[in-house]
């Protein structure tokens, strides 16, 4: 119904963002909302999917045209809803993605919550051959430097990113002795580290 959303980014929480255009605003379940970090109070595109169900409509977004079309090609998937399918692309690239499903990686599908063997196989079965493998493209990061309030705080925020995504507290305690030990200079990093951190 809505191919994409152009206005400017108001907010950013944990699970979503909000785009404000023509005097609304729009909540968009997101991935990894801190990726938009850079571009709070900016005019932003953000390509969505809107998703109704008995008991609420959800529109989610993403950072470009690949990211939603793996979205969609996942939650095709049984077993897959579209909380697991933020959680996979929250910690990892479409490309990734797509080179395990090709390589048919279960252990590699497996590190995300809420997927198991049988739906890493499934995942694997169903996408396998559907999927075209692009060159990875990389986001660019703003580079700054940050104190030890700022650092904690944005600890803080990274934390409660990986929880909305289904992290046990006992592996956000893993994660924050991780970050604790980098000097992070936004939350997308932050969050970054941490999924590394809990997929290796």
């Amino acid at each position: 119904m809505y191919a994409y959303i152009k206005g400017t980014l108001s907010q950013l929480f944990p699970t979503h963002v909000v785009v404000e255009t023509c005097g609304i605003g729009y909540e968009i379940q997101t991935p990894n909302s801190y990726r938009f970090q850079k571009y709070l109070e900016k005019e932003v595109r953000i390509y969505t999917s809107l998703i109704v169900r008995e008991d609420a409509q959800l529109l989610y977004g993403f950072i470009n045209e690949e990211e939603k079309e793996m979205f969609l090609s996942l939650i095709k998937v049984t077993g897959i809803g579209p909380k697991s399918a933020l959680a996979i692309l929250a910690s990892s690239t479409p490309h990734e993605v797509k080179l395990a499903i090709e390589n048919e990686n279960d252990a590699y599908l497996t590190q995300f919550p809420g997927i198991g063997k049988k739906t890493a196989r499934q995942i694997v079965l169903d996408l396998k051959g559907k999927v075209t493998i692009t060159e990875e493209n990389s986001d660019d990061l703003l580079q700054t430097q940050v104190n030890g309030n700022e650092q904690n705080q944005i600890i803080s925020e990274a934390l409660l990113a990986l929880q909305a995504l289904g992290y046990s507290k006992r592996e956000l305690t893993k994660v924050e002795k991780s970050l604790n030990k980098h000097n992070v200079n936004s939350v997308d990093e932050a969050v970054k580290i941490g999924l590394q951190t809990l997929v290796s």
